[in-house]
């Protein structure tokens, strides 16, 4: 026995109850726009971007934006110490940022699903084992623990993406675990397991599609939080390499150069301030329409 199948106007009912609470978060919508743009912009980069994003003008290095006195609107955001135009790269880098949150989320919402069903359904030793696995990833500060794991399997942007989808997986996991046993003694699934549902039709087919809307919420926190570690390891130099570009390896190579040509920092920097910001404002959105007791009368 699993859930009743919603019909098609129920299901239209739910959306709009959802929309409903969402858009009481006018942060939350604007922060969706936000991210709806960066989705647009990752997928048409090749058609918005005006230069190719590794492509060196040897006649425009440090070159300062367009309104800036020496500037040209070749490079409306100016070019960086090797003549590459800014503004190209960081419409590829919003591409380089799709791409880690997707796979660093994935990574993370699977195995964390999959281990918190396996600890919350069974419990005795399995449940131990596992979450004690989880506490002692979670006893170390992330980014230094990612950075240990990429320094271990080596610098790259597809490592320091496993890494950081390891580090963000106890989140999952404690998650599911925690809604798993709420669940698994309510009525439907006894009455379930009466009817003869196996064990991983219960864990799969019936409790799981009601512990989602916890895990969808910290899945939108997780990809802000994705983003911004992979930024930091590509600063560091541990993430992804040059030419590649990426946010956080545009800030490290523009270290040296902060106190002369501000705009090879900054604008890096806003496109990940604004990018974290946009996706922490929707979770704060998922998070006040998918959980009940925030809901406004």
């Amino acid at each position: 026995m699993t859930a009743t199948v919603k019909t098609p106007s129920e299901r239209a009912r739910v959306l709009r109850e959802f929309w409903f609470y969402f858009s009481e978060n006018r942060g939350a919508v604007i922060g969706l726009f936000v991210f709806l743009a960066l989705i647009v912009i990752a997928l048409f980069a090749p058609v918005l971007a005006p230069h190719d994003p590794i492509q060196q003008f040897r006649d425009a290095l440090l070159a300062p934006p367009s309104w800036q006195d020496g500037g040209s609107s070749r490079f409306l955001l100016g070019t960086d110490a090797v003549g590459r135009d800014i503004l190209s790269r960081l419409i590829f880098g919003a591409r380089q940022s799709l791409i880690i949150g997707c796979v660093v989320v994935a990574i993370a919402l699977v195995g964390g699903i999959v281990l918190g069903l396996l600890a919350g359904f069974f419990g005795g030793w399995v449940d131990t084992v596992i979450m004690r696995v989880m506490d002692v990833i979670l006893a170390f500060p992330s980014l230094l623990l990612a950075l240990v794991m990429v320094a271990i399997l080596g610098p790259g942007l597809m490592n320091a993406m496993i890494a950081i989808a390891i580090v963000l997986q106890p989140h999952f996991a404690r998650l599911t675990r925690a809604a798993v046993m709420t669940e698994k003694n309510k009525e439907y699934v006894m009455a379930a397991r009466v009817a003869g549902a196996g064990r991983f039709r219960l864990m799969v087919r019936t409790i799981l599609p009601n512990c989602m809307a916890p895990l969808i919420v910290q899945g939108t926190l997780s990809f802000s939080n994705a983003v911004l570690d992979a930024a930091a390891l590509g600063f560091l130099g541990m993430g992804a390499q040059p030419p590649l570009p990426e946010w956080g390896t545009m800030l490290a190579e523009a270290r040296e150069f902060i106190l002369r040509a501000w705009w090879v920092v900054t604008f890096p920097g806003l496109a990940i301030l604004i990018t974290v910001l946009a996706i922490n404002l929707v979770g704060d959105g998922l998070r006040d329409a998918l959980d009940p007791k925030l809901k406004r009368s």
